[in-house]
């Protein structure tokens, strides 16, 4: 029988391989794990990439999975690390199948995982107890269920991501003196995630910023043929100096140029979530995925919102009447965002955080 723990577990394992959002999300759980059950040896299973964002976590000991050696090689790699070891708590936080395969050489007494409506991919066959609903939550909500779901209550809403001083050495000569707007493009590019707004669109936003605020423009992303060519077209529309950062910084390096701006701007997309890790106001441009699950999880006020009336458009079906996280596959949904409609949400977010600082200092 899975065990409760009025007393906390000696051992824990989390599994969460990817995405870079979604591993930065689990960063508060492992936060409240070590603020309240101090004694419990955190082990994290994690994918490679996302390893480099959170793989100087302290007090955790990381076990990293590499896409490339694929499930023939990455269970017996896993298995061997592993070394026959029983964990007294297993939180199974990812339903895909290559984390299913990998959980079921995780020994663990106690096996968490998501309930009916989340599991996917069979994922139930491989735990023996489930999360608390609701389940039409946001994903960083989720996660903490697994807490609830072992028996502890607590959050500690904090990230604290470390950025060693390597990283902030790569970015700052490259960086504006002055005061600056980070925009990040492009989603990850996957089959129908019809998730980038047009370029001429975010050029407008860069002047307004640059014009309104006096901003100056960083445009940040990874080194994809199609991210370049959004980065040099954004460049060549705006009249806002631009630093251009696409496909030349390190994770760690990223993270070190977000956190010294003055807002980001983006879609749904790792940059997006890593902005909100690093306390930098953001403002979320959402009309394929719903941001009430995936939006920027501190900023969820000051998304440019259209998702609701593109699902009308593509299903004529409102949110509640959908599952959880259905996404908008229409190519032209992203078009439904006006740029006034993150202007103001710009406007409003730079307007809050202007007030906070004399209160702050006060």
């Amino acid at each position: 029988m899975p065990r409760s723990y009025p007393v906390p577990p000696r051992s824990l394992c989390l599994l969460r391989l990817s995405a870079i959002g979604d591993c930065s999300h689990m960063v508060p759980v492992v936060r409240t794990l070590q603020a309240h059950w101090p004694e419990t040896a955190l082990t994290w299973v994690v994918g490679k990439t996302e390893y480099r964002l959170v793989g100087d976590l302290p007090g955790v000991e990381f076990l990293v999975v590499d896409k490339g050696d694929g499930l023939f090689g990455a269970i017996p790699r896993l298995r061997r690390a592993l070394g026959g070891r029983r964990f007294d708590l297993l939180l199974h936080m990812q339903a895909s199948w290559r984390a299913n395969l990998l959980a079921s050489v995780i020994r663990a007494d106690t096996r968490v995982g998501f309930d009916a409506p989340r599991a996917r991919n069979g994922q139930r066959l491989f735990t023996n107890r489930t999360i608390p609903g609701p389940h039409r939550v946001h994903v960083l909500d989720g996660f903490f269920q697994f807490l609830q779901a072992a028996g502890l209550q607590a959050r500690s809403l904090r990230w604290d991501l470390p950025i060693p001083p390597e990283a902030e050495a790569e970015v700052a000569p490259r960086l504006p003196s002055g005061p600056f707007l980070a925009l990040s493009p492009c989603s990850s590019a996957r089959a129908r995630n019809f998730r980038n707004w047009a370029t001429e669109r975010y050029a407008a936003v860069a002047d307004h910023a640059y014009r309104q605020h006096g901003l100056a423009l960083v445009l940040t992303g990874g080194p994809t043929q199609l991210e370049r060519a959004y980065a040099d077209a954004i460049a060549a529309a705006t009249r806002a100096p631009v630093t251009d950062l696409v496909g030349a910084t390190s994770l760690k390096g990223l993270l070190a140029a977000l956190r010294r701006a003055s807002a980001f701007v983006g879609p749904d997309s790792g940059p997006l979530h890593l902005a909100n890790a690093v306390g930098t106001p953001v403002v979320g441009l959402y009309a394929t995925s719903n941001p009430e699950r995936t939006g920027p999880y501190c900023h969820l006020a000051y998304v440019a919102n259209r998702y609701p009336e593109a699902l009308e458009g593509e299903l004529g079906r409102p949110v509640t009447a959908v599952r959880w996280g259905r996404r908008v596959r229409s190519p032209d949904a992203m078009a439904r965002i006006q740029v006034t409609d993150v202007t103001t949400q710009l406007d409003a977010i730079l307007q809050r955080c202007a007030a906070e600082v004399p209160a702050q200092l006060g």
